[in-house]
């Protein structure tokens, strides 16, 4: 769980090209993604005003769209013109340091219409963009680590509600991550309905085994997050190549290194796996090194290094 955001961005919100402070934004009550959860979202954040791999985020979202039959009324050029407007509103890069970097989360919902499950081919598409300072995760985290706990909620099957649908439905990552808290974590291990692990409630979980990098496989149920994909680039070209496998909790007890991926985590270190005990209800933790071992402290170096090449190479990409 993140602290604070930054002080320096003034939190925002566009609703349908009303831009608005984030605490006055309205959204209809007969909104679909408000009666449902029938939407779909991403979520990207700046770095010297560049937006980290927008393009790569609209095309999951499309995906995401595809896949829950939802054609988005709105295009990729207006999208991106109304996260600029929110952002200008917001005082991006407006910090006395030059920086003000934001956290940019934007929802695609299906539309307004009848309280009725089955929906209205012809709604129009309403769009919630939501711009903020970049959260700030504890400093514990960063530098000791998070703890994270293997539960007794299981992931969605992929043939029930695909986890690459990245959807405004988010009630079993909720009562993973609840559990886990409970059991004195700060995020959940979520295993698939076979017992294979897959990821916390919104990050990706990546494992040193035997010296190897490994990764739940996608088919366990995983989304397919960008910064684990930008992660699959570096490692091929770096000698350090990411095994997509099955990982089971004994391989979890075998667990040498662990770490966490996502937009704004960016690489985070484990510092401890709660793995569950012989019934269920009793467990233990498996200890890791505090801070991330001489592997996960390597390819944070390098995902820092592979971001600052990006921003370099797209600054015309810029929000401000």
């Amino acid at each position: 769980m993140s602290v604070a955001s930054s002080v320096t961005v003034r939190s925002t919100a566009n609703i349908d090209g009303v831009v608005t402070p984030l605490e006055d934004a309205r959204i209809p009550v007969l909104d679909r993604g408000f009666l449902y959860g029938d939407s779909v979202y991403e979520v990207f954040r700046t770095y010297d005003g560049v937006p980290l791999f927008w393009r790569e985020h609209f095309e999951r979202m499309e995906n995401s769209a595809r896949l829950i039959h939802m054609p988005i009324t709105q295009s990729r050029d207006e999208l991106m013109a109304e996260i600029r407007r929110a952002v200008a509103a917001a005082g991006g890069g407006d910090s006395a340091d030059g920086s003000g970097e934001v956290y940019v989360r934007w929802h695609v919902s299906r539309g307004v219409g009848p309280v009725d499950l089955y929906p209205d081919p012809n709604l129009k598409t309403s769009y919630m963009i939501l711009v903020k300072g970049v959260p700030v995760w504890k400093q514990e985290h960063r530098e000791v680590g998070m703890k994270l706990a293997v539960t007794t909620v299981r992931r969605n099957a992929d043939n029930a509600l695909s986890p690459n649908i990245k959807s405004g439905n988010y009630l079993n990552n909720i009562l993973g991550l609840a559990e886990a808290v409970e059991l004195g974590a700060d995020d959940c291990l979520m295993l698939n309905a076979t017992g294979y692990a897959t990821e916390a409630s919104n990050s990706n979980t990546f494992f040193v085994i035997d010296g190897r990098v490994v990764t739940p496989a996608d088919s366990d149920g995983n989304l397919r997050g960008i910064t684990g994909a930008a992660l699959r680039k570096i490692g091929a070209k770096a000698g350090w190549p990411v095994h997509e496998e099955h990982v089971s909790v004994e391989d979890l007890a075998r667990v040498e290194e662990a770490f966490v991926t996502s937009a704004t985590r960016e690489v985070m270190p484990v510092a401890a796996i709660r793995l569950p005990g012989s019934t269920g209800a009793d467990g233990n933790w498996r200890e890791l090194p505090p801070g991330g071992g001489p592997t996960t402290r390597k390819i944070a170096q390098a995902y820092k290094d592979y971001v600052a090449e990006y921003v370099a190479e797209n600054a015309a990409a810029r929000l401000w």
